[in-house]
């Protein structure tokens, strides 16, 4: 058996045991990264001798005696919106192209602490915003499955190197779907966990009352263990719920007596692919072989998902990415002459005069601004924030802003009715297979209705989980949508994990020779 078809939890034991070495699984995984990795283009950054150092660091410990960590010794990639210290974190985009963080994220802290050997940085859409990693500014990310198709996003790189066989485990963000939806496309395991539950400390912002990170795998036991390492109360911040965290990989296998699975009547109507109805309707027979009993149930706000995401998620957007303005930090336009001129201004004592005209489009300050932006976001990003400034400005911010937060608040009534009568929720994570490169990049309608079962899980804050669940004809991955309350991540695992050990399908990976 190669390296390569271990699951983090052999590598673990493997570790554990001194059968293996970090230094001898890192730079397997290295190699790989190497040989494969010119093709998928999942990382944006890999330190080899970085990684290489940290590995031996870690096998000297263990020789020594000395406690480990959690995750000694197993390489972990992380998705580029996480800060690492004195590293750079681009986000995707020309704006942070420079920017290395004076700290890290606590998630990245508390990987770091469980001794994990932080392999690389994945590629994402700029700044978390996408479906397809299509909008990342340095490069393409492509399918392991077929390179001729897009991976998913925002977590696009995230899924496809585990895909690839090139990480063991990887951490994401999902905002919308980005860890789910990437997941479900490249045949991985990928779950959102409840909002509250891992620190967003660190984690580059994009819509903060939707973002959370989470993990990707493959398979649920191995996310189980990650999702140990990384959640958890942070008093550094104020959305994390301080509540404990449960030993979830003690009991992800054991299977769930009398579960009670939803099917979401308005989740199999026009749109759906019919070999992923056929998929997804087949895992739920596997599930009623298991012992579950389901039952047709309705989430009637569902339909207005999409629309209310892509208004308060651009609001936020809007708001957050204010900051990117050329003077802080991150990238400025290369302008001399405006700044010498804006710099003989201040000189003058005209900074209030500067201060004083921002609607003029011949001050040198709001050039400076205007042409920062323009350079340094990308088509997609613009485009969100010009949606979220106008949803927010004066006269549309009742119409659209507000009436948004009221529907927000019906589809979360209608998930809490929901788990009142099932334990879970299971339908398909995304209407189709993963589409080809370049067929919806310019249709920004079809790629954002291209998020349409996994927005909800965001907007109410409840936890969801992609597992694979089958291949299409041509030979790519279907993923199945697992939906639990909130805060119950445990029940989430366990449902995963019963039809992971009664299916293979997570097993599989492409040949990438």
């Amino acid at each position: 058996m190669s390296l390569f078809d271990l699951t983090a939890s052999d590598l673990l034991a493997r570790l554990q045991s001194g059968s293996l070495s970090s230094l001898e699984v890192t730079q397997a995984f290295l190699d790989r990264i190497q040989r494969h990795d010119q093709s998928v283009g999942a990382f944006l950054r890999v330190d080899p001798e970085a990684a290489l150092a940290q590995a031996e660091r870690i096998d000297r410990k263990r020789k020594r005696g000395e406690p480990v960590g959690r995750l000694a010794g197993l390489p972990v990639a992380v998705k580029d919106v996480l800060c690492t210290a004195g590293e750079p974190t681009t986000c995707g985009s020309r704006m942070l192209e420079d920017f290395r963080p004076p700290y890290d994220a606590t998630v990245v802290a508390r990987l770091k602490a469980a001794d994990a050997v932080l392999i690389g940085k994945t590629n994402m859409d700029e700044f978390a915003m996408g479906g397809s990693t299509e909008n990342s500014a340095f490069q393409l990310t492509r399918n392991p499955w077929d390179l001729g198709r897009i991976p998913g996003g925002s977590s696009g790189g995230a899924a496809a190197c585990l895909a690839a066989s090139m990480a063991p485990l990887s951490v994401g963000t999902d905002t919308g779907g980005s860890i789910r939806q990437p997941a479900g496309l490249c045949g991985v395991t990928g779950m959102k966990p409840t909002y509250g539950r891992v620190s967003r400390y660190g984690l580059v912002a994009f819509a903060s009352s939707l973002d959370q990170v989470g993990p990707l795998a493959c398979s649920a036991e191995d996310a189980a263990i990650l999702l140990e390492v990384i959640a958890g109360h942070d008093p550094l911040d104020s959305t994390s719920v301080n509540r404990p965290v449960p030993r979830y990989s003690e009991t992800v296998r054991e299977p769930l007596a009398g579960l009670r699975l939803g099917l979401v009547r308005e989740h199999f109507g026009e749109g759906l692919d019919g070999e992923v109805e056929a998929a997804v309707r087949e895992a739920v027979r596997v599930y009623q072989s298991l012992g579950a009993t389901v039952r047709d149930i309705s989430l009637p706000h569902s339909k207005y998902a999409v629309a209310t995401y892509y208004i308060i998620a651009p609001c936020e957007a809007s708001s957050n990415l204010a900051r990117y303005d050329g003077v802080h930090y991150g990238y400025r336009t290369d302008r001399r002459e405006m700044l010498a001129k804006l710099e003989a201004e201040r000189t003058n004592r005209q900074v209030s005069e500067v201060a004083g005209g921002l609607d003029d489009v011949d001050n040198p300050l709001v050039r400076m601004y205007r042409q920062t932006r323009a350079e340094g976001f990308g088509a997609e990003v613009k485009r969100r924030i010009m949606l979220g400034t106008y949803a927010l400005s004066a006269g549309y911010y009742d119409a659209y802003y507000l009436k948004a937060l009221k529907v927000r608040r019906l589809i979360r009534e209608d998930f809490d009715q929901a788990f009142g009568n099932v334990d879970a929720i299971v339908g398909p994570v995304a209407p189709s297979p993963a589409f080809e490169i370049g067929t919806r990049i310019d249709d920004p309608l079809s790629m954002y209705l291209f998020d349409l079962y996994t927005v909800a899980a965001n907007l109410a804050g409840i936890a969801g989980m992609s597992i694979p669940c089958g291949f299409n004809s041509a030979g790519l991955p279907i993923g199945l949508h697992l939906q639990v309350p909130a805060f119950e991540e445990e029940r989430l695992f366990r449902a995963a994990c019963m039809f992971q050990q009664a299916t293979d399908w997570h097993t599989r990976r492409p040949v990438l020779e």
